[in-house]
C-alpha cells in the first residue's frame, strides 16, 4: 500500500522548495495498530474512561487493511485525481526520468525528508501554485503536465482554515484501466514505451496531510485526555505528540477508575505534572500519597472519599503546593483534628468536609474556604488570608467566629451568611479588628440588627433575610460612607429606608412585604431593584448616575419623585395606584430632562394623561383603560402605543414626530387634533364618533378613515388642504361625506387610490372632475348610485390613468356593465362581485349581430404572426376578471375577436345559474369555476391555461375531457366533489391532458 503526499508551495518559495509527488511505504507512517500500544506509552488503562475509545476514519482503517492484507488491490470507485509540484531530479537520476518510481525503490526518495517537512500555510501569499499529475491514457506524452491554479483568498469557507486541505479531487470519467506514462522504471530511464513504464492498473489513494510537531501541539492542546489516546492510535507521529508532557501536566482524574499501579506508572512517565485532582477516585487514601511525590505539584483536588490525616502531614513535602482543594471528604477519623501546616500554600478549600476541628497554619495563605463543613472549631494562624468563607458552617457558635476571623488583620472578604449564632457584638469585634474588610455577607443571620455596629469601611453589604433589620438599622449602615452595593431582599420587618450615601451605586429591595417608604439620595447611584413590596407606597430618588429605572408590579404606588439628571428609562408597568400627577414628574421640569422611553402599561388610576416633554421619543399607554383624554406636547416622540385605551375620547398630538399613528382602536374618539411634520400613515379606521379632526401633517400619504360614520365634508375639506401629498385615501362606511368633500380632493394631486364603498353616493361627477390621476377606485356596495353615474367613465374619458375598479355588489344594470367592459378598455382589473343584475357577459356580439366563428374555429389564429393583428374591436389591457356569487350570470363568451390579450385570471365562482363558458385567451393562466353547479357546457382555446378549478361543478367527465384536449401546459385540476367524475376517470383526463401534475379529486367510486 503506498501513500501520497502532496504538497503546497507559494510562489515565493517556488525556485527554492520544488518538490515532487513521492510515494512513501505504508510503515514510515508507523500506524499504531492496537490499545495495548496506547496502554504502554501512556500508562493508563483504556477502561477507566466512561466511553470506550473508538479508532478514528474507522471506514478508512477498514480499506487499508483490505488492501494490505487481501493480496493485490481492487478497483474501487471513485478515482482520485492528484495534485503535486514539478518533480525535482535527484541526484543519480538521468535527465529523462520525470516519474516517481513504484516498488521497493520508492523509499530512496529522500522519504525522511519530505516526513518531517514543514506544510505550507496559505495566509498572506494571494495565490499559490499547483502542479497536477493526472491518470492519463496511454496514448499521452511520458512527460508530467504542469498546471498552475491562481486560489484567491476570497475562495475559502473559513478565513482561519487557511491550509489547503485539498489535496485530491475526484476523477470518474476515463478508460478502466488507467495507465500513467509519468510513472517511471527501476533504473529511472523512460524511453517513452509501454514497456518501460510502471502501469498502475488498478491502486489506492491514502490523503496524508504532513502536519508538523508545531501544528500537532497547537491542535492537541485543545484535547482531553479520552481524545489525546484516541490521537495517539492514528500513527507513531500522533503517538509522541500526544504524548508531550505539556499535555499531562494537568492530571484530571475524577471519578475515574484508575489503580495504584497505573497512577503510579502515570507520574513516572509525567513527573513535571503540575495539576492533579483525584475527586471520586477508588483508594484515594493510597493514591494521594503517591500524589504528593510528584515534585511540581501545585494544585492538587480531592474529595468524595475519606482522607487520612497522615496526608496533611505528608504535604508539608510538597514544597511548590499553591493550591488544595477538599470537597466533600471525612477528614481523618471525623473526631479529631485536623491539622494543615504549610508554608507556601495559597488557595485551600474544603468544602463540605466533615471533622471535628481544624487547625491551619500557612503563613502565605491568602483565600480560605471552609464552606458546609462541620466542624465546630477552626484556628487560624494566617497572617496574610484576605477572603474567608464560613457560610453554612452551622456548628460554629459565635465565639469560635469570633476567634477565627479577628486572628486575620489583613481579611478583606467575609462570607459568614446562613451562620445563624452570629451577633452584634462579633460583628463590632470584627469592625474593630479587620480595618481592611470591604465586603461583607451576613445574610440569613436572624441575630444581627447592626443598631449599635458602625461598618465604615465596607463597600459591599448583603443582609438577605435578615429578621432583625429594621428602619432602626439604617442609621448604621448611612455610616459607611464607602458602601457602594446593598442587598436587602425579604427583610420583613423593614418599613423605611432612607439613605445618603454618596458612593451607593447598587441597591436591591426585594419580597419587603412591609416597606412602605423608599428615600435615595446617592448621586453615584445606577440601579434600583425593586421587586414584590406591596406595602410600598413612596419612592424619591436623587441620583445623577441613574440611566434606567424598572418599578413593576407596585401595586400601592402613588407618589414617585425623581429627580436624576441622567434617567433615559422607566418601566412602571401595572402601577395601578399611580395617578394624574405621574405626567408632571416625567414633563419638563419634572427632574428627567433626559428622559427618552416611558412605560406605563397596564396604570389604571391614569385617567387625564398631559405630557410636555422635549426629550420623550417612546411612550407606551397600554392597557389604560381609564384615559379619557391625552395630550401630548413632545416635538421628539417618533412612537405611541394606544392598544386597550377603550375609553378614549379626545386625544391631542402637537407637535410630535410620530411617523405612523393607529387610533382604530380608540372607538370612543370624538376629537383629534394632530400637527406631525413627519407623519406619512394615519389610521382612524372604527373611530365611529369621531366627528372633530384636525390633521396638520404635510408628508402624510395614506389616510385610513374607515367607518368614521361622524366626518363630514368640513372635515375632510381641512384635512385636504392641509396634507395635499394624500396618495391613498379610505372613506369606506363614511356616509356623511357628500359632495362638497368630494369635490375638496382636486387639492391631492397625487391621489391614486380611492375607496368609496359603503357609502350613499348618488353622483360620480366630483370625482370625475377632482381626481383626474386616479388609478385605483374602489365602489362596493354603493347602491344608490344610477345606471347614469358611470358613463363618464366611458363616454367622456374621464379618469384617463385609471386601472382598477371594483363595483361589486352594486346595482348597475346589465348594459351599463357591458358599456363599461367594452369601452374602457385601459382597466386592468376588474370586480364585478355579487352583481345580481348582469345576466350574461358576452363579448362576441357586435351590436346586436353575435360573431359567427366558434371559439375552436378561432384557436388557429393564435400565433407570433396574427395574434395582436388588427380586428374589429380595440385591444383590452384587462389582466383580472372577478365575477363571484352572479347569481343571475348564465353565459360567459370571450373569444379571441374581443382581443383580452392580456387576461391571466377569470373568477367565475359561486354563480349558481351559470349554464355555458367559451373562453379563447390567448394569456389566460386561472380559471375558476368553482360551485358553478349548474354547469354544462364549457370549451377553452387558452393555449397558455395552467389552473382550472371545477369544484363541486355538475360537468360530466366527456366535457371536462374535451375542454382541457386544448390546453397545451395545463398543470392543475380541480374536480373535487363533482358528482358526474369518479376516480376511475383520473387516466383518461392525463391522457386528455399530458401535461398535468395535480388532479384534485374527491376520490368517490363510479
Amino acid at each position: 500500500m503506498k501513500i501520497w503526499c502532496c504538497l503546497c508551495f507559494t510562489e515565493d518559495e517556488e525556485d527554492e522548495e520544488k518538490k515532487r509527488m513521492t510515494l512513501i511505504d505504508d510503515e514510515s507512517d508507523g500506524s499504531v495498530r492496537s490499545d495495548e500500544d496506547v496502554q504502554m506509552q501512556f500508562g493508563l488503562d483504556l477502561e477507566m474512561f466512561d466511553e470506550p475509545l473508538q479508532r478514528p476514519f474507522p471506514d478508512l482503517m477498514t480499506v487499508l487493511r483490505e488492501s494490505d492484507d487481501m493480496g493485490p488491490p481492487v478497483r474501487r470507485a471513485p478515482r482520485w485525481r492528484l495534485l503535486s509540484r514539478e518533480t525535482r531530479q535527484y541526484e543519480g537520476e538521468s535527465s529523462s526520468s520525470s516519474g516517481v518510481e513504484i516498488g521497493d525503490g520508492g523509499s530512496s526518495l529522500a522519504i525522511d525528508d519530505l516526513q518531517h517537512k514543514r506544510a505550507k500555510v496559505f495566509s498572506t501569499s494571494p495565490s499559490c501554485h499547483y502542479g497536477t499529475v493526472r491518470l492519463s491514457d496511454p496514448g499521452c506524452s511520458s512527460s508530467l503536465r504542469e498546471k498552475n491554479c491562481n486560489i484567491r483568498m476570497g475562495s475559502f469557507a473559513s478565513p482561519a482554515n487557511e491550509m489547503l486541505y485539498h489535496n485530491f479531487m475526484w476523477n470518474n470519467g476515463g478508460d478502466e484501466s488507467h495507465s500513467d506514462p509519468t510513472i517511471g522504471n527501476d533504473d529511472g530511464n523512460d524511453d517513452g514505451n509501454d514497456n518501460g513504464t510502471s502501469r498502475m492498473e488498478d491502486f489506492e489513494v491514502e490523503v496524508r496531510l504532513d502536519l508538523t510537531d508545531d501544528l500537532l501541539h497547537m491542535v492537541f492542546s485543545f484535547l482531553d485526555y479520552v481524545d489525546l489516546c484516541r490521537a495517539a492510535i492514528v500513527c507513531r507521529q500522533w503517538r509522541a505528540a500526544s504524548a508531550h508532557e505539556d499535555f499531562w501536566r494537568c492530571l484530571n482524574f475524577e471519578n475515574r477508575r484508575i489503580s495504584i499501579e497505573q497512577f503510579e506508572d502515570v507520574c513516572r512517565r509525567y513527573p513535571n505534572a503540575t495539576e492533579v485532582n483525584l475527586y471520586g477516585v477508588q483508594d484515594m487514601r493510597l493514591l494521594v500519597m503517591k500524589a504528593v511525590l510528584l515534585r511540581n505539584l501545585e494544585a492538587l483536588t480531592l474529595g468524595g472519599n475519606q482522607i487520612g490525616d497522615t496526608f496533611f502531614h505528608a504535604i508539608v513535602d510538597c514544597s511548590m503546593l499553591k493550591r488544595l482543594n477538599v470537597y466533600d471528604a471525612m477528614l481523618g477519623t471525623g473526631v479529631q483534628e485536623i491539622p494543615i501546616n504549610h508554608d507556601q500554600l495559597r488557595y485551600l478549600e474544603l468544602n463540605k468536609c466533615r471533622m471535628m476541628r481544624v487547625s491551619i497554619r500557612c503563613p502565605q495563605l491568602v483565600n480560605l474556604s471552609l464552606k458546609r463543613s462541620t466542624m465546630g472549631q477552626a484556628v487560624l494562624n494566617c497572617p496574610l488570608l484576605t477572603l474567608l468563607d464560613i457560610a453554612a458552617c452551622h456548628k460554629l457558635s459565635d465565639a469560635a467566629i469570633r476567634l477565627a476571623v479577628t486572628s486575620c488583620p489583613q481579611l478583606e472578604s467575609l462570607d459568614m451568611s446562613n451562620c445563624s449564632c452570629v451577633s452584634d457584638e462579633t460583628l463590632r469585634e470584627i469592625a474593630l479588628s479587620c480595618a481592611n474588610l470591604c465586603i461583607l455577607n451576613s445574610s440569613y443571620c436572624p441575630n444581627i440588627s447592626l443598631e449599635s455596629v458602625r461598618l465604615p469601611m465596607l463597600t459591599d453589604l448583603k443582609l438577605h433575610s435578615c429578621e432583625g433589620i429594621t428602619s432602626a438599622s439604617m442609621a448604621a449602615i448611612s455610616h459607611s460612607y464607602k458602601l457602594e452595593v446593598l442587598e436587602l431582599d425579604n427583610c420583613k420587618f423593614l418599613t423605611s429606608v432612607s439613605l445618603d450615601l454618596p458612593r451607593l451605586q447598587n441597591i436591591r429591595l426585594v419580597h419587603c412585604r412591609k416597606c412602605v417608604e423608599l428615600n435615595l439620595r446617592t448621586i453615584m447611584l445606577s440601579s434600583i431593584t425593586v421587586s414584590n413590596c406591596a406595602a410600598l407606597n413612596l419612592i424619591n430618588v436623587t441620583s445623577d448616575s441613574l440611566q434606567k429605572l424598572s418599578l413593576q408590579k407596585q401595586e400601592n404606588l402613588t407618589t414617585l419623585v425623581l429627580n436624576c439628571l441622567s434617567l433615559q428609562e422607566v418601566d412602571l408597568t401595572d402601577c395601578e395606584s399611580l395617578t394624574n400627577s405621574i405626567c408632571e414628574v416625567f414633563s419638563d421640569g419634572g427632574g428627567c430632562p433626559v428622559l427618552k422611553s416611558l412605560v406605563l402599561d397596564n396604570c389604571e388610576g391614569l385617567t387625564t394623561v398631559q405630557f410636555c416633554s422635549t426629550s420623550l421619543v417612546s411612550l407606551s399607554l397600554v392597557g389604560c383603560r381609564a384615559i379619557t383624554s391625552l395630550e401630548l406636547k413632545c416635538p421628539n416622540l417618533e412612537k405611541i402605543c394606544l392598544d386597550g385605551c377603550d375609553h378614549l375620547e379626545r386625544a391631542s398630538f402637537c407637535p410630535v414626530a410620530l411617523q405612523l399613528l393607529n387610533l382604530g382602536i380608540c372607538p370612543k374618539l370624538n376629537s383629534l387634533v394632530i400637527e406631525a411634520s413627519s407623519m406619512s400613515v394615519l389610521e382612524l379606521k372604527g373611530c365611529g364618533v369621531l366627528s372633530e379632526a384636525s390633521i396638520n401633517c404635510p408628508l402624510l400619504t395614506s389616510l385610513d378613515a374607515s367607518f368614521c360614520s361622524q366626518l363630514k365634508d368640513d372635515c375632510l375639506s381641512a384635512t385636504t388642504t392641509s396634507c395635499p401629498l394624500i396618495e391613498s385615501l379610505i372613506l369606506m362606511s363614511c356616509p356623511s361625506i357628500g359632495s362638497d368633500g368630494l369635490y375638496s380632493l382636486q387639492s391631492l394631486s397625487n391621489l391614486t387610490m380611492l375607496d368609496l364603498s359603503y357609502t350613499f353616493l348618488m353622483d360620480l361627477e366630483p370625482v370625475f372632475e377632482s381626481c383626474s390621476q386616479l388609478k385605483v377606485l374602489k365602489l362596493q356596495a354603493c347602491k344608490y348610485l344610477s345606471d347614469m353615474s358611470l358613463e363618464p367613465l366611458y363616454k367622456k374619458a374621464s379618469l384617463p390613468a385609471l386601472q382598477e375598479l371594483d363595483l361589486s355588489y352594486g346595482t348597475l344594470c346589465q348594459s351599463a356593465i357591458e358599456e363599461l367592459l367594452a369601452y374602457c378598455t385601459h382597466l386592468t382589473h376588474v370586480s364585478l362581485n355579487g352583481c345580481v343584475n348582469m345576466h350574461d357577459l358576452n363579448w362576441g356580439s357586435s351590436g346586436d349581430h353575435l360573431v359567427e366563428s366558434t371559439v375552436y374555429s378561432s384557436y388557429r389564429m393564435f400565433s407570433h404572426k396574427n395574434v395582436y393583428d388588427s380586428m374589429e374591436f380595440p385591444e383590452r389591457l384587462l389582466q383580472n376578471l372577478n365575477c363571484v356569487g352572479c347569481p343571475n350570470i348564465r353565459k360567459v363568451l370571450i373569444p379571441s375577436q374581443a382581443h383580452c390579450f392580456h387576461l391571466l385570471s377569470l373568477n367565475l365562482s359561486l354563480s349558481a345559474n351559470l349554464k355555458e363558458v367559451d373562453v379563447a385567451c390567448f394569456s389566460l393562466c386561472i380559471l375558476n369555476l368553482s360551485n358553478c353547479c349548474s354547469l354544462e357546457t364549457l370549451k377553452l382555446a387558452c393555449p397558455k391555461l395552467t389552473s382550472l378549478f371545477l369544484q363541486s361543478c355538475n360537468m360530466n367527465e366527456a366535457a371536462v375531457e374535451i375542454a382541457i384536449s386544448q390546453c397545451s401546459i395545463l398543470e392543475t385540476l380541480d374536480v373535487r366533489f363533482c358528482p358526474k367524475i369518479c376516480s376511475t376517470s383520473m387516466g383518461r383526463l392525463r391522457s386528455a391532458c399530458p401535461s398535468l401534475k395535480r388532479i384534485f379529486s374527491s376520490l368517490t367510486p363510479s
